[in-house]
């Protein structure tokens, strides 16, 4: 897999899962989906979807910890600062260390560089809130929301996906 055709499409992502409106009854039946998957295929996840003022969706799947609801917080909190998907900026900043660079002033027990946070944004208004997955590898969580959101919004989410990752 080469982070720059993942760049490419989790741009691709952003520009067109884009909603009408977003409210409770939105953030309900994306989360009621991503936790339908979840038990049927057994990911031990946290979701966790957000306005910027309020939760309006939060559930933990058999096997999550209460370290997947800090780093679901932490990458909503990505979102919040950058309007991007929280694994854009994994790729885009490519820091092992999962930090941000010190001049950007973001404390480590606040934000993550971690794949699974998703924009929330609303046609002729913007981002007003995030989407969060945590509990598989980071690429994975990112899928899980896409594919959420994908669904909910009626577009079919394989025109979306992430390229398969090459076999090492």
């Amino acid at each position: 897999m080469a982070a720059a055709d993942d760049v490419k499409k989790i741009a691709e992502q952003e520009a067109r899962l884009v909603f009408e409106g977003f409210d409770e009854a939105a953030a309900f039946d994306i989360g009621a989906s991503i936790r339908a998957r979840a038990v049927a295929e057994k990911l031990p996840i946290v979701v966790d979807i957000r306005l910027w003022d309020r939760t309006l969706f939060y559930c933990a799947l058999p096997g999550s910890t209460c370290g997947n609801t800090e780093w679901a917080r932490r990458k909503i909190n990505v979102v919040k600062v950058f309007h991007r998907s929280s694994y854009r900026m994994v790729l885009t900043k490519a820091r092992e260390d999962r930090t941000f660079p010190v001049g950007e002033a973001l404390p480590i027990e606040d934000y993550v560089l971690a794949g699974g946070g998703f924009p929330i944004k609303v046609k002729g208004v913007g981002v007003i809130g995030a989407i969060a997955v945590s509990g598989l590898p980071e690429r994975q969580d990112h899928e899980v929301v896409v594919a959420a959101v994908a669904e909910h919004l009626g577009i079919p989410s394989r025109e979306l996906a992430l390229p398969p990752v090459a076999n090492s």
